[in-house]
């Protein structure tokens, strides 16, 4: 089988450095395209140096069509208007598109939904396997345990982070909700408290995020009953983690038939 090629967007960030690192030590894949927003100072740097693994001639560019023409797959860590306008031209090119980007509303799921029935599309809160394997247990403990038992959420990300609750609560939170069978909104969460709150409401998941220095990404999920707590918790020490599975997620929709997918389908997780 040939090449995986493959474009990273975002690529003069954080994430798209690493991505561009991962890229390059993962046999069966070839970066093919580096894009930048328009008027970037990194645009027409070469990606390889940017991001500290020598020259590779893959230049930073802000004309993703190009590209995208050439290319398998796409690797998105970046904002959710930028990945709705790429998911758009990913079911042009019909290419595979794995969006780690956080903060989507409803109207930009939406769209990625509509993208969907032409490309692959694999979309997750967190990449990495220790995340999604937590959201398989919470899932399973949420639906073992009854109401008596109340569940929060706890996660902690650098003093960078604009968004809130990260948007890897928010799969822990829908995957605890899917295990008791409800549905992750207004209703049946606390996302706030402040001032006086009155008793904590039966049935409600709550969320509390905290901000500071430059920790990666901790996360809790606290069940919480009659006299014992049970906690399950992740803790995030490099970005890789996240650049290994959105790789992995690439590397897996080739040959995938148009859809959305998550990383509990890419890992084998979807019935658990």
């Amino acid at each position: 089988m040939t090449d995986l090629k493959v474009i990273v967007v975002g690529a003069a960030g954080r994430m798209g450095r690493m991505l561009i690192q991962t890229v390059a030590a993962t046999e069966g894949l070839h970066l093919v395209g580096a894009i930048e927003r328009e008027g970037a100072p990194t645009l027409g740097q070469d990606s390889g140096l940017l991001s500290g693994i020598g020259a590779n001639g893959v230049l930073i560019s802000d004309d993703p069509l190009p590209l995208f023409a050439k290319a398998d797959a796409v690797i998105d860590f970046t904002t959710p208007a930028s990945t709705t306008h790429f998911a758009a031209l990913a079911a042009q090119a019909r290419i595979v598109h794995v969006v780690g980007t956080t903060g989507m509303q409803s109207e930009d799921l939406e769209k990625l939904e509509a993208a969907a029935r032409h490309a692959v599309i694999i979309r997750s809160g967190n990449m990495s396997l220790g995340v999604n394997l937590l959201a398989a247990l919470v899932k399973r403990v949420a639906a073992t345990l009854q109401e008596d038992f109340d569940i929060e959420i706890l996660e902690m990300h650098h003093r960078m982070k604009v968004d809130a609750p990260s948007g890897t609560a928010l799969l822990l939170g829908e995957a605890a909700a899917e295990g008791r069978k409800i549905s992750l909104d207004e209703a049946n969460t606390v996302r706030v408290r402040d001032g006086h709150t009155g008793a904590r409401e039966a049935g409600r998941i709550g969320f509390a995020s905290l901000r500071g220095g430059s920790v990666v990404g901790d996360h809790s999920v606290i069940f919480a009953g009659p006299s014992e707590r049970i906690t399950l918790s992740h803790h995030a020490e490099d970005r890789g983690i996240f650049a290994r599975g959105a790789v992995r997620a690439a590397i897996w929709g080739r040959g995938q038939k148009p859809g959305l997918y998550s990383m509990m389908d890419v890992l084998g997780l979807s019935d658990v």
